[in-house]
């Protein structure tokens, strides 16, 4: 047992003594399957925090030949697939973290030089009847060689195989000594039973990466029928509020939003775990250093990049085409991949079907408020401020204050082109961001007899708010936005809330270039 080759299974024990561990051993099934075939090569990409180093460890505890795992896995998912223990420590493993092998190298080539000694070194420790005193003995030979002595295959699992292209973002040339060191090592090779990779970002869509063209890849914008294993799902979270008797619905509104065309309900894990330990729903994601990418890249005066951020912050979506991204955090002249690239850094979610991006939850919302306030958007950063002010004017049926607030939200936003209800609804939007602390915001809701523009529906630990139905008109009137809402009976969805609600209605004047605000109280 070595630390690189064929390492302790010490760091899965650790994952499953855990006080909190969610089972994602079933994707030990689809490893299984594609062992020692042509789609033996497997590249997964997510966000920071997502659990792929987990994951990593996991698969190396099962596939370790070193150990005897089967207290591990008897009692996992894993253990009623028919491929359990045909595979179960049948496997040579090699491990390699390539983040800390970077942290502690000079260059990339003295990185590589200390993988080959360093995994050398473990395998002969193991078996010391491979010769390497003759000029063959490459690190290929001793692989080769070890894998006819042993008569096991060999699994690399490779962590943080990226991170060579975030730190040497611009170096061609050290990126292409350590893609030939993995193309030399893995491509062709017969003793490769899998090749496992995790990253952030998918392989790079040009010729430098053209080398790794085995991989089958596993991405935020194409999991495919590895979605489940991405981050939490419905039952799992749903499962552990229950046991931790904390409140689901407050945790779907804060880590939710991420969706694939098979799993349309995706949770960050590692926010949902801190949030179960501590007691507490709060921001978990800034002690990432994605936060600092995050502000980097928006801080970009790329086409309409600040217009995009301001109505995604506003709960609208944008259509993207996420086929022009070239898988890297350099290649990045336009609005649409570097909103792509935050898709993969875990801050916009991706809606398949309609090839558009949002901001996935509350969570990721507060992350690109503070952002903003850091980045130089004063404006916007005042118009969110304020926003608690105006809610509270609403409350107290002040409609004039409401009027000013609104003007004030859309002076502020005035990027965005104000030509009809559409506009006026962003600006409304952001104009009302705090609500979100109370709210779950609905747009167009089937109401009555057609859509009611914005329903502020008050979240189960605030029901002492009033719930709140907006409609919005455009050079009209806000009392035929307030008659709209009464003749069209989009006060059916205040049928829970007859004793608390508000029918608010906003018109914006274009001739006047004013807002006027009508609240009247529904009985």
């Amino acid at each position: 047992m070595g630390f690189y080759f064929n390492p302790s299974n010490i760091r899965f024990a650790i994952s499953l003594h855990s006080k909190i561990y969610v089972d994602k051993s079933g994707i030990i099934a689809y490893t299984n399957e594609v062992l020692y075939t042509e789609q033996r090569f497997v590249c997964i990409s997510r966000p920071r925090r997502f659990g792929k180093t987990m994951t990593a460890y996991m698969l190396s505890a099962y596939y370790n030949l070193d150990s005897d795992s089967s207290d591990m896995f008897d009692n996992l998912k894993i253990a009623s697939d028919s491929s359990y223990k045909k595979h179960l420590n049948k496997y040579n493993v090699v491990f390699l973290n390539i983040q800390q092998f970077l942290s502690e190298s000079s260059s990339i080539e003295n990185m590589i030089g200390n993988i080959k000694d360093l995994v050398t070194e473990d395998i002969l420790n193991e078996y010391p009847e491979i010769n390497v005193d003759n000029s063959k003995a490459s690190f290929i030979f001793v692989l080769q060689t070890l894998f006819k002595i042993s008569n096991a295959p060999i699994v690399f699992i490779i962590d943080e195989w990226d991170c060579i292209f975030r730190e040497y973002r611009d170096d061609t040339e050290e990126q292409k000594k350590y893609l030939d060191f993995l193309r030399n090592v893995l491509k062709d090779r017969e003793y490769v039973a899998l090749a496992y990779m995790t990253g952030i970002l998918p392989i790079k869509k040009n010729r430098t990466q053209s080398a790794l063209n085995m991989f089958s890849e596993f991405s935020m914008t194409d999991p495919d029928q590895l979605a489940e294993y991405v981050g939490f799902t419905q039952n799992e979270v749903m499962s552990l509020c229950k046991k931790y008797k904390m409140d689901y619905e407050e945790m779907a509104e804060w880590y939710d939003g991420y969706s694939f065309p098979d799993m349309k309900t995706v949770y960050n894990p590692k926010s949902v775990v801190e949030a179960l330990l501590r007691r507490r729903f709060n921001n978990y994601w800034t002690r990432t250093e994605a936060y600092e990418d995050l502000k980097f890249y928006i801080r970009s005066d790329f086409d309409d990049l600040k217009d995009a951020i301001i109505q995604l912050l506003a709960g609208e979506r944008k259509r993207i085409d996420i086929r022009r991204f070239n898988n890297d955090m350099t290649s990045l002249e336009s609005c649409n991949n570097i909103l792509t690239l935050l898709i993969h850094l875990g801050y916009l979610g991706y809606d398949f079907e309609t090839k558009e991006v949002f901001i996935p939850n509350k969570e990721i919302s507060n992350e690109f408020v503070s952002a903003i306030s850091s980045v130089g958007w004063d404006e916007i950063a005042s118009s969110l401020e304020a926003s608690e002010d105006l809610l509270k004017a609403t409350w107290n049926m002040d409609a004039k204050a409401v009027a000013e607030g609104i003007e004030k939200a859309h002076n502020e936003t005035s990027i965005i082109k104000y030509n009809d209800e559409n506009a006026l609804s962003c600006v409304i939007s952001i104009a009302y961001y705090s609500a979100r602390n109370y709210y779950t915001l609905e747009r167009e809701t089937p109401a009555g007899k057609g859509f009611a523009d914005l329903f502020f529906r008050p979240r189960k630990n605030h029901l002492d708010k009033p719930a709140m139905v907006i409609e919005l008109k455009w050079d009209k009137s806000a009392k035929g936005a307030i008659e709209q809402i009464e003749n069209k009976k989009y006060t059916d969805i205040l049928k829970d809330y007859r004793k608390n609600a508000l029918l608010i209605g906003i018109n914006y004047d274009k001739s006047s270039k004013h807002h006027e605000c009508r609240i009247k109280k529904y009985k």
